[in-house]
């Protein structure tokens, strides 16, 4: 099987269950913004500081391409055979978040984005998942979404992502920067 079909060539895709349409339709948008919110996932998961989180950040990245799959899904065939987001995949990012921040000390001010190479991969992810999010509430409003779990996870995610910086930075032994208002 050849990788290029040049069913696309026109500006055109197919979604889950045969239906076309345009590239720039929101669920393309949608999905390809979880996909390359994977990417991020995967570059965040590849610093060596992540290696004791290597099989947390896999199963994110397992989760993104069930979510994938429910936005490339054609919303007209709700028969269609694909993975499920479950309520357990939500508390699994919210255990995740309390184990790490057990080692940080309480927040005080906005953090910027920074401080390391590796930390500043982790906002822009959060960044993305953020993006990621807004689409998915955007697609929601226009053409609906099967239930409102992925914004949830999608948030906790977001969380998720803040959270593993400020963890990041410590593990690396690098002061966080803060913002702190003029007065």
């Amino acid at each position: 099987m050849k990788v290029y079909t040049k069913t696309g060539d026109k500006g055109e895709t197919s979604l889950f269950g045969g239906k076309r349409v345009k590239k720039s339709h929101p669920r393309i948008e949608a999905y390809g913004t979880i996909d390359e919110l994977n990417s991020y996932v995967g570059l965040i998961r590849d610093q060596d500081v992540n290696i004791p989180r290597s099989a947390v950040l896999k199963e994110i990245q397992d989760r993104l391409f069930t979510i994938g799959a429910e936005l490339a899904a054609d919303p007209d065939k709700p028969q269609l055979k694909k993975p499920d987001l479950y309520e357990s995949d939500i508390e699994y990012l919210e255990n995740a978040i309390d184990e790490m921040e057990v080692d940080l000390q309480p927040l005080k001010y906005f953090v910027l984005p920074g401080g390391h190479t590796s930390v500043s991969f982790c906002h822009l992810g959060r960044t993305v998942c953020r993006r990621a999010e807004r689409l998915a509430i955007s697609l929601d409003e226009e053409d609906g979404l099967s239930d409102y779990i992925i914004v949830r996870y999608l948030n906790r995610l977001s969380d998720y992502l803040f959270v593993l910086s400020r963890k990041m930075a410590a593990d690396l032994k690098v002061d966080e920067n803060y913002w702190i208002p003029r007065k």
